[in-house]
């Protein structure tokens, strides 16, 4: 391996503001453009997740070049060439593979985002390559390590205007659309099975020395289980957006918002005038959302549909017990919480003795969830269920049976539209099977 990628902080003015981005690494440094790009997509506010993906694609192409370099000189052929070993593998049918790169072969999907990836960084370095073609060729050979198969009379590929043009085309035509390796798959809605869900709650979660992290765990469970939220929203609560229920007194009023442009808590203003919530974290904690994180208390944002102006989800407790339950086990655990100094707003801490009072990782809480699993002799399990996401589903099929407006559902998952919900709405087989032996 010729490359490797890190997590580097890219100061790009006199400001002092920094931004964390991936850079790829090679024996020769970093690689300018390509760091330069990653900028570009951290500006347009793409996620850390869409960033790995394109740092990935990135450097399996640089690897690809070094393990053949000397090889190819057509960049159409190296482009050819790359997607066959992506599809194919790098290995023989003894297991031998002399270019060192070891690959497995990758799946159809798997592979048609890696390429999707190089074409969007192509695409936007076809303009330099016409405007500055005459001095890009030797950046590239430096830079991009195509010196490594560049060949006597045989211009850098990026760095000749006509060919690269020509293998772009040719690139954009294929498109990688067949769909002749493309399986879809109805599949079963993995949803966490309802019947195991109270033996799961009360025996897997409450068995723990340490009666804060068993409601804790349990608080989080309640508003995936019964309020239909993804594990990384969940985890996004903060101590000041929950309230009481104006509708009833006896249950939570669950609100969750966007940490970048969600309205900062209890009316606070910067000294400019600014009231979102990025703005409050920086100036009263010195912290940036845990969305642009790329380190162990990172937490994701699907988006989708808010709510409200300012920013927020409603959690919408179904059946409404659930509302219920969070509240009554939230005043216990907050209790647990304020005894605890914390230079944060989040809701979900660690009562770890290394890390107590830090926010809760998304790692932690799956070794819990996992062992709560063990504990009533359950094994994790995307496929049947036992999963955080498995509680996302079983939410949105409990609307569906009870015979919910399809409206409402997407209302109350947060989806953009309706086809969005159908995963986590449509029937499993064993609902199939039922209907089917009904009509008989």
């Amino acid at each position: 391996m010729s490359t490797v990628t890190v997590i580097a902080k890219i100061i790009t003015d006199n400001t002092g503001s920094w931004v964390n981005v991936p850079v790829i690494l090679t024996v020769k440094g970093d690689i300018p453009l390509i760091t330069d790009y990653f900028l570009i997509l951290t500006a347009q506010g793409k996620s850390r997740s869409t960033l790995i993906s394109y740092a990935r694609a990135f450097r399996l192409f640089l690897d690809y070049m070094e393990a053949n370099k000397n090889i190819f000189s057509d960049p159409d052929r190296l482009l050819t060439s790359f997607i066959l070993r992506l599809r194919t593998g790098t290995l023989d049918e003894q297991g031998f593979d002399p270019s060192g790169l070891f690959w497995e072969p990758k799946s159809f999907l798997n592979t048609k985002n890696i390429i999707r990836c190089l074409v969007s960084f192509l695409n936007w370095l076809e303009p330099k390559c016409t405007k500055t073609y005459k001095l890009i060729p030797n950046d590239f050979r430096s830079v991009l390590l195509y010196s490594a198969w560049y060949r006597k009379n045989i211009n850098d590929f990026l760095g000749h205007t006509k060919s690269f043009k020509k293998s772009l085309l040719s690139y954009r035509e294929m498109n990688y659309s067949s769909t002749r390796t493309h399986l879809l798959v109805e599949g079963d809605a993995v949803a966490f099975p309802e019947e195991k869900f109270k033996t799961f709650f009360v025996d897997g979660f409450s068995i723990q020395r340490d009666l804060r992290i068993s409601i804790r765990d349990k608080l989080i469970l309640l508003l995936m289980h019964g309020g239909g939220l993804r594990e990384s929203e969940a985890m996004t609560l903060w101590v000041s957006d929950i309230e009481l229920d104006p509708l009833n007194n006896n249950s939570a009023l669950v609100k969750i918002y966007n940490e970048e442009q969600g309205v900062a808590p209890y009316g606070w203003k910067s000294y400019k005038g600014g009231n979102s919530r990025k703005l409050f974290l920086k100036e009263k904690y010195g912290r940036i959302p845990r969305v642009s994180m790329f380190n162990t208390e990172h937490l994701g944002w699907k988006g989708g549909t808010i709510d409200h102006r300012d920013g927020y989800i409603i959690v919408n407790w179904f059946p409404s017990y659930y509302g219920e339950i969070f509240l009554s086990l939230w005043k216990v655990y907050h209790q647990y919480r304020a005894s605890i100094l914390c230079n944060h707003p989040y809701a979900f801490i660690s009562f770890h003795h290394k890390y107590s009072g830090s926010p809760y990782t998304l790692n932690a809480f799956h070794q819990n969830y996992k062992n709560a699993l063990k504990r009533i002799n359950l094994l994790p399990s995307k496929h049947e269920g036992y999963d955080p996401h498995g509680h996302r589903h079983s939410y949105g099929r409990r609307l569906r049976r009870a015979n919910v407006n399809p409206l409402i559902i997407r209302r109350c998952m947060h989806h953009k539209s309706l086809d969005s919900q159908t995963p986590y709405t449509e029937p499993n087989f064993n609902e199939i099977s039922n209907t089917l032996s009904s009509v008989n």
